[in-house]
């Protein structure tokens, strides 16, 4: 219980405030928990490790949970997670019972939360504990999986591994340190740029410039609205809501948040996955399937309890693997990065102190949000009309000052931040996936130093193949995964065809 040493009400309050924050951009569409917290990353250098996580995951639990907002009164996803929350939220909000659907869905929402960190309490530490006993093949083929599960659920297979390759390359641009196995030159540097790239490119200046700064051009590109205005938001005063409507849906609300918790554990897959998933099922399972889309809360709370669920699951393979869930937990690694600490197995065993205050972290930000978005659902439903004319500038100002000042001031992160946040921009134009991409960036070190090690350690290639019944089951795992997206990839080519 040492742990309550950390629970100071310093920590209470950046969990707080960090729900708060999320929600808020959660609640404006564009905006996303990912934004908010690479927006806010920089701000954990000075907290120390466990204050900087409370803030983080606040940033987190809040920001996935406030998507529901503009998706149930506007019919607008605030975050990806919440376009399937549009399918039921919308209809019940033009019905007059917008407030009521925002009450369900803040309540699955809480639901998935604690049953998403039941399970990370539980699983991460076994799964860490049985990761430790990996040698370097294991390692290196972790992340391989991690890749080609990314690549395998992009929206183009192909395009999907291009970019996780990419992230690779463009990580190890610098010196090729002697204590990873190589011989201290510098490789791949353009000619004239030897001075700033000798040690690569800074993550954290990366994440911000790919999840904050491109978002906002992305934002600008399509002509910044000027808000909504008040008689937009249609929160209702029709039937008023009462726990008596979740009879009948405990099934439902546990298969969607362990949906959302499987999803999540996967590398790479995202959080509106998880909610589509919830909702397919919810309805094929459901006795009355022709009832969702048109107002049906069961799809309601199938959609948020899983988007929901994503939250604790993707944390599972970030604490226990060292490889991140999703977009937003990629982040979370910059944060450990700031404080000189490293996830893997090792990390919960080596620090059972931070493990159990971000345990508590999260429960409380998952009470925080549900106490707030229930009790002050009219309040935050006005977040909305917020003009993001306002918003953006104050947000560019934050990844500027934060990209500049992470490194005790070095001039060529800003350039840094400015570049990749083009880069983000352009890449979606073309087709480049962002996730696999980042995963790549944050992961090809880490791949390059076990594949080298391997090799130093056994000799030749053969070994990733016959080292041990580990590295069999993760080559079955990584072709199943290509194998079932060229089939799912063909699948939808023929679906598409048949309504074309």
């Amino acid at each position: 219980m040492e742990f309550l040493s950390l629970i100071t009400p310093l920590f209470l309050a950046l969990v707080v405030g960090g729900t708060f924050v999320g929600i808020i951009f959660g609640a404006i569409p564009g905006m996303t928990a990912t934004m908010a917290v690479a927006v806010c990353l920089p701000l954990t250098y000075s907290l120390g490790l466990e204050n900087g996580l409370a803030l983080l995951l606040g940033l987190y639990v809040g920001g996935i949970s406030g998507g529901l907002v503009p998706a149930v009164l506007l019919g607008i996803p605030g975050t990806p997670s919440s376009i399937t929350t549009t399918f039921d939220g919308y209809p019940m909000a033009q019905r007059g019972e917008g407030e009521k659907a925002l009450r369900i869905g803040i309540t699955a929402s809480f639901v998935g939360g604690i049953i998403s960190l039941t399970a990370l309490y539980f699983f991460a530490p076994t799964l860490a504990d049985f990761a430790i006993e990996f040698s370097y093949v294991e390692k290196f083929l972790i992340i391989l999986f991690a890749l080609t599960v990314m690549a395998a659920l992009s929206k183009d297979m192909l395009m999907g591994i291009f970019s996780g390759f990419l992230g690779i390359f463009i990580a190890l641009i610098g010196t090729y340190d002697i204590s990873d196995g190589g011989n201290g030159n510098l490789r791949l540097v353009p000619p004239g740029t030897e001075y700033w790239l000798d040690s690569g490119f800074s993550l954290l200046p990366v994440l911000i410039g790919l999840f904050g700064l491109a978002a906002i051009l992305d934002e600008a590109e399509l002509g910044v609205p000027k808000g909504q205005s008040r008689e937009d938001v249609k929160i209702g005063s029709g039937s008023t809501f009462s726990f008596s409507v979740f009879k009948g849906q405990a099934v439902n609300l546990i298969r969607s948040s362990g949906i959302g918790t499987f999803v999540g554990i996967l590398p790479g897959v995202g959080g509106s996955a998880a909610s589509i998933l919830a909702y397919s099922n919810a309805k094929t399972f459901s006795k009355t399937p022709e009832t969702f889309g048109k107002g049906e809360p069961a799809g309601l709370m199938a959609s948020e309890s899983g988007n929901n669920g994503l939250t604790g699951g993707a944390l599972v393979p970030l604490l226990s693997l060292g490889i991140p869930g999703d977009s937003t937990t990629a982040l979370l690694i910059g944060a450990f990065t700031l404080q000189g600490i490293q996830v893997g197995p090792l990390f919960i065993g080596n620090n059972p102190e931070t493990w159990n205050a971000m345990i508590f972290a999260m429960l409380i930000a998952n009470i925080a949000m549900f106490a707030m978005m229930y009790l002050a659902i009219r309040y935050f439903a006005l977040v909305v009309t917020i003009p993001k004319h306002v918003l953006f500038p104050i947000i560019l100002m934050m990844c500027v000052i934060g990209a500049y000042t992470i490194n005790y001031g070095i001039m060529f992160d800003v350039w840094t931040l400015l570049i990749f946040g083009l880069f983000g921009w352009v890449a979606v134009k073309l087709g480049l996936e962002v996730a696999p991409f980042i995963i790549g960036f944050i992961l090809g070190p880490s791949a390059e130093i076990y594949f080298v090690k391997s090799l130093e350690s056994f000799g030749d290639l053969t070994i990733f193949f016959t080292k041990s019944w580990i590295a069999a089951v993760l080559w079955v795992l990584i072709i199943g995964s290509l194998i079932a997206s060229v089939y799912m990839s063909k699948r939808q080519r023929k679906l598409e065809a048949r309504s074309s």
